[in-house]
């Protein structure tokens, strides 16, 4: 399966160039791999470039969740981590996607200085 960068996928969510956009769809639509790094790195330039509310990144990552030709790396931690973001807006959806991954692979606690994320179950705020 092929797999996308951050640009393709930014481009599929914002289709603010339409030739851009109707490359990307071409390019994933015979199925298309979304690594969770290109996931943060897409969330972090909707809200760092395109201004996104916490809201409109939570419906960008649902939207990529039930693509019809994406599929995101382990698909259930990406979920996981969006179910955290949404009832925690003030917190980055990459914070929530780390601890989801760090329970995924039994390494929890997740060590954290964010005293907001440290309040989820799984982190720990370093004494």
């Amino acid at each position: 399966m092929r797999a996308v960068d951050t640009n393709l996928l930014v481009r599929l969510l914002v289709r603010d160039d339409a030739h851009q956009t109707e490359a990307a769809e071409r390019f994933v639509a015979k199925g298309a791999w979304v690594s969770q790094l290109v996931l943060a790195e897409t969330l972090w330039v909707l809200d760092a470039v395109y201004q996104r509310t916490p809201a409109q990144l939570a419906l960008a990552v649902e939207l990529l969740l039930t693509h019809a030709q994406l599929s995101l790396q382990d698909a259930d931690t990406v979920a996981a981590a969006l179910a955290h973001f949404r009832a925690h807006p003030a917190l980055g959806f990459s914070d929530c996607l780390a601890l989801e991954i760090a329970r995924k692979a039994g390494h929890l606690p997740l060590g954290a200085f964010d005293r907001r994320l440290a309040r989820l179950d799984g982190v720990q705020r370093p004494a």
